[in-house]
């Protein structure tokens, strides 16, 4: 069970069945793809009668996901009639996603750090992420009033962080909030700021626990409105 967060210290508390997850934040605002690379072995056929045993050999093609960095996660949301907003982070921990890769050939998938198979995620994860307005689809071709994300609307959105393995969803206990932040986002044309609506961004960071979970699991976060309707859904993956 997740927990409702009073501040950005705050920590792990029961709330209420539905809707579920933690509050992104209460209180007084503080001011302030995986990569692929795909890789082919070609075997080069010689047009020579002497080497016909070359057109008989084995597909080697084989695809490789770099996960320098860490594993990335964006989505795109809405508030029903509401704004629309857009969530980017990253899940990463020190050392242990530098030089890993993740191999898919014809024979199967290897993840792997140098000649290390690597089976499991370490003890634990750190998420950041951002999240910002961003046109809803019909706003690209409608170029009439937008509405805005608020500090209001922020505020009462409810976060719950699962693993995913197969079609099972596993709620993640322990989570640890980190850090919060909110942004004023500056326009560009600065000499219209005055008759604009003011615009802001917002930062999270969070420690998820993931000690023996496997790498074939997806880590996943769901943002709820207070009514339990589903907001944003994102994954993050091997």
């Amino acid at each position: 069970m997740l927990c409702p967060m009073a501040s950005k210290n705050a920590l792990v508390s029961p709330s209420p069945p539905r809707p579920q997850g933690s509050k992104l934040f209460s209180g007084k605002v503080q001011m302030s793809r995986r990569r692929p690379i795909s890789l082919s072995l070609a075997v080069f056929l010689l047009l020579y009668p002497a080497a016909p045993f070359l057109a008989a050999q084995p597909n080697h093609e084989k695809t490789i996901w770099n996960y320098d960095g860490g594993l990335q996660l964006m989505t795109d949301g809405s508030i029903p009639s509401g704004p629309c907003f857009r969530i980017n982070g990253r899940a990463t921990a020190p050392d242990y996603f530098e030089n890993l890769k993740r191999v898919d050939t014809n024979t199967g998938t290897v993840i792997h750090r140098g000649n290390d198979i690597v089976t499991e995620f370490p003890a634990q994860l750190h998420l950041s992420f951002l999240m910002y307005d961003f046109p809803c689809d019909n706003q690209f071709q409608n170029t009439g009033t937008r509405t805005y994300l608020t500090h209001a609307v922020v505020g009462t959105l409810r976060l719950s962080f699962y693993w995913k393995h197969g079609m099972t969803l596993r709620p993640i206990t322990g989570v640890i909030p980190r850090h919060r932040e909110t942004r004023r986002v500056t326009p560009y044309a600065t000499e219209l700021a005055a008759d604009l609506p003011e615009r802001f961004e917002w930062e999270f960071e969070f420690d998820l626990p993931s000690a023996g979970v496997p790498v074939t699991d997806s880590l996943i976060m769901v943002l709820r409105t207070p009514d339990g309707h589903i907001a944003a859904r994102a994954a993050a993956r091997m």
